[in-house]
């Protein structure tokens, strides 16, 4: 019984500790080909979003079939489909951030398989409630950032929720370069 917890709940925890620490934070934009002008740079915590209330990622729009590619070095944690986010991917990244993926085509991943920073991860579709063919990107963070707190409704979600266009304007190479 010992053993057994040892193997399910202590080893992936030491991993999930590990990554956050060992793991050097290296970022990309997630659609090949696109460049800051493919997503609006003003989406991110827009609070006239329909049904989510407040649009806590950015959407980059893209032709079906697009590669998707991982944004960063990480873990994938969970992939399946969500009614909102249609076929979504996550991955657990360096400073325990978590990315998420969503209106996939299709994913080319596997649960629990590790992913380097440009590696397809999927294609762009428009599953879920999505109009047009697009990447929706959020960048979490499991560590909050308690400076970002404000007093609006949804206020204390921003400490978990980082600005994806901030992060992927600071880029200076190529899609797909690292």
């Amino acid at each position: 019984m010992k053993r057994r917890v040892i193997l399910y709940i202590a080893l992936p925890t030491v991993l999930l500790i590990a990554i956050g620490y060992i793991l050097p934070e290296k970022i990309v934009i997630p659609v090949e080909g696109a460049t800051k002008n493919d997503w609006n740079h003003k989406a991110f915590w827009d609070e006239h979003w329909g049904k989510s209330k407040v649009h806590k990622g950015i959407d980059i729009f893209a032709k079906k079939g697009t590669p998707v590619l991982s944004s960063t070095n990480g873990v994938v944690i969970y992939k399946g489909k969500f009614s909102m986010g249609g076929n979504v991917i996550f991955i657990l990244g360096a400073k325990w951030k978590i990315y998420y993926y969503a209106h996939l085509a299709k994913d080319v991943v596997s649960f629990g398989k590790f992913v380097n920073a440009s590696q397809t991860i999927g294609l762009v579709g428009s599953s879920g409630n999505a109009q047009e063919p697009q990447l929706h990107f959020e960048i979490m963070t499991l560590v909050p950032y308690l400076w970002r707190w404000d007093n609006s409704a949804q206020g204390w979600k921003k400490i978990f929720y980082l600005n994806p266009s901030e992060i992927l304007s600071s880029i200076n190479t190529k899609i797909g370069q690292c």
